[in-house]
């Protein structure tokens, strides 16, 4: 028994060996042989292969996104899309500006008395303070301020006690006083050298005795008060009524752009006919904030911890992601409204969208580049509370947009705010797009 076992042994290693002998013979054939056929596959079908960290020379870089109150979801940077290519459409101007009138009874919407902190004293309990543009605003202060009533909130513009230095945005008198007298204004600013003054017609390259440039009056503004130059350009392009106090209408244009439409005309089709107080075009490719705000960290358009920040806070106040899969959810981040016309032909309530976002005519993300407006009692309210939005959090306006006007909007029902977020292929058609002279010498924060 004992040597059937040790034959066995000595068997089977003779078979092993056998074994080892032809696999070294002809394992090399079969190795070439299973690489070319790889390569003829590949070669024919393709192969897609991912190389994580090694993209635009970033190593372990990815994107940070608010999902939860208090929870971040980590995710590889979204693949760059293929450039879209944007175009302007049709917009039905009137053919002339003769006998055209304000409509009557245009002005007729909610009325209410607004005024504004111009000064700050220092608190009993605060040893160390420092006067703001935007001031102190408590949260209390702030909440209140979001009610359509008469009342005094912070709008910018505030002074310290006597013997402060002053918060900044600094005018000559002469200008105050030219201002003063505007109806109608059309404003954009330069602030830093990121972009060239852009003429509605070419008339005049230096300003003249009174200031102009072409048709552009120059105001000269001193001792800003923001280091961020985006921060800056928040106060003309959100506070026209404070600074054109006796204007009905204002319309703001970016730097970037040159208006080829008559104002008058402007008015008349984004406002009056539309019976609308505040009129901005939607953006031309994100629709929903959560994708604006991916967007914003994966350019790293500002620090990405203050933009957790923001959004923190929001959903801390209601600010809620539309679930799809849910046909309960509420539409809250993926704003959708209707006016009442439309609401009228299709016979049903609108109040949410009820899930009806093809038919929306309003999106939650704007292009902020071109606003107009009246300057109503509500479209002066929500210019305030957006303007103290980035005053509070980032200057990327386009992050607070939609949950100021959802805020304003439940905070008051039964009055309603005429917002009108027309096509971006109509801002396109009425103002020439310029890109960016130089990149911004004044970054964001970085905390």
């Amino acid at each position: 028994m004992a040597f059937y076992r040790l034959g066995g042994e000595w068997s089977r290693s003779r078979r092993w060996r056998r074994f080892a002998r032809v696999w070294m013979q002809r394992c090399p054939l079969w190795i070439f042989s299973l690489c070319l056929l790889s390569l003829i596959y590949f070669s024919f079908f393709g192969i897609k292969v991912q190389f994580h960290g090694l993209r635009h020379g970033q190593v372990n870089q990815g994107i940070f996104s608010s999902n939860e109150i208090g929870e971040l979801e980590f995710s590889r940077p979204p693949r760059a899309k293929s450039r879209k290519h944007h175009v302007p459409c049709e917009v039905r101007f009137l053919e002339s500006v003769d006998d055209l009138v304000e409509p009557e009874n245009y002005m007729k919407f909610v009325q209410f008395s607004l005024t504004y902190i111009t000064k700050e004293e220092i608190p009993d309990e605060n040893n160390i303070f420092k006067p703001q543009f935007g001031g102190h605003q408590t949260l209390k202060q702030r909440e209140n301020s979001y009610y359509a009533r008469n009342q005094t909130l912070h709008c910018g513009f505030v002074k310290g006690p006597e013997g402060f230095p002053s918060t900044g945005f600094d005018l000559h008198e002469k200008d105050k006083e030219y201002m003063a007298t505007c109806k109608v204004v059309v404003s954009s600013c330069i602030f830093g050298s990121s972009d060239f003054l852009r003429r509605p017609t070419k008339k005049g390259q230096i300003p003249d005795d009174n200031g102009y440039i072409g048709l552009w009056r120059i105001i000269v503004v001193k001792n800003l008060p923001y280091a961020d130059m985006r921060k800056t350009g928040k106060i003309p392009k959100f506070l026209s009524h404070r600074l054109f106090q006796s204007a009905r209408y204002s319309i703001w244009i970016d730097s970037k752009m040159r208006l080829q439409a008559d104002p008058l005309l402007i008015l008349e089709y984004f406002l009056w006919r539309k019976r609308s107080e505040y009129a901005i075009s939607n953006h031309y490719d994100r629709h929903c904030v959560w994708e604006e705000v991916l967007q914003n960290k994966r350019l790293n358009k500002y620090n990405h911890s203050a933009i957790d920040e923001q959004f923190r806070f929001y959903q801390s106040d209601g600010l809620m992601k539309f679930n799809e899969s849910d046909p309960s959810s509420p539409l809250p981040s993926c704003l959708c409204h209707f006016h009442v016309l439309v609401e009228q032909i299709l016979s049903f309530p609108l109040s949410s969208c009820d899930r009806f976002c093809h038919y929306c005519v309003f999106a939650d993300v704007p292009e902020g580049s071109f606003i107009v407006r009246a300057h109503t009692p509500m479209s002066n309210l929500f210019s305030c509370l957006w303007f103290n939005e980035v005053n509070q959090f980032t200057s990327r306006d386009q992050l607070s947009f939609a949950y100021t006007f959802l805020k304003l909007r439940r905070m008051n029902p039964g009055k309603s705010f005429f917002l009108n977020m027309f096509k971006d292929c109509e801002r396109r058609a009425i103002a020439k797009l310029f890109h960016h002279r130089t990149e911004d010498s004044h970054p964001p924060p970085a905390s």
